[in-house]
């Protein structure tokens, strides 16, 4: 359900979602084209959680490299 909606938002270029060994928590990392976009999605996040995901932070970073 999350999947789909994620990369259909404006300036989506990839997403990666991670869970502890233990599967008690976990973090994602959405990569998006522009500022702008990484803002906006990152403004509606607290309203588009599912049911049984608690958000605890959200961040907009710079990507100064990749491999």
């Amino acid at each position: 359900m999350v999947v789909p909606r994620v990369s259909q938002a404006p300036g989506f270029v990839a997403a990666y979602w991670t869970r502890s060994d233990d599967g008690s928590n976990g973090q994602s990392m959405l990569v998006f084209e522009s500022e702008d976009a990484a803002r906006a999605v990152a403004d509606r996040l607290g309203s588009n959680v599912p049911e049984g995901v608690t958000l605890e932070s959200a961040e907009v970073r710079e990507v100064v490299a990749s491999a």
